[in-house]
């Protein structure tokens, strides 16, 4: 779902995905929706992701959290190459089952130079424990400004 509020729609967001994001694809990441606020993305279950255990890897997490943070930032400043992570903290909080986990990036704060949000990831086996948390930081570019 796209919002009124965005300076990127979901198509555009799928199209630098596919055209500058290879690792999205390899990650099964989709894009669900996103607004100035929040941005909820997918990583789609692959056998793959599972580590020893059966749980879901902590790099396809991380992943994740970033891709959807990256969303919510091209949200509030449109299509900018250059804005990337500066800093990423996660804390695994559950084992999430085999399944789709979702990331749920919201805004904390957004600045001329630094965007600063914390992303909840849900295993969509039990989308009511959060199985991890992140903050993340990204640098915006000084032609935005």
């Amino acid at each position: 779902m796209n919002h009124p509020d965005t300076k990127i729609t979901l198509a555009q967001f799928a199209e630098i995905s596919e055209q500058r994001l290879p690792f999205a694809a390899l990650m099964g990441l989709k894009l669900q929706s996103v607004s100035a606020d929040c941005a909820v993305m997918k990583a789609e279950y692959r056998d793959a992701f599972l580590r020893p255990g059966g749980t879901i890897a902590g790099p396809v997490m991380m992943g994740l959290a970033d891709a959807a943070m990256y969303a919510l930032v091209l949200a509030n400043i449109g299509p900018v190459e250059l804005a990337v992570t500066t800093s990423l903290n996660i804390n695994f909080l559950r084992k999430p089952a085999p399944g789709d986990v979702i990331g749920r990036a919201t805004r904390l704060k957004f600045g001329k130079r630094l965007a600063i949000g914390e992303i909840s990831l849900f295993s969509e086996t039990a989308p009511d424990d959060i199985v991890a948390h992140a903050t993340a930081t990204y640098s915006i570019p000084p032609s935005v400004n």
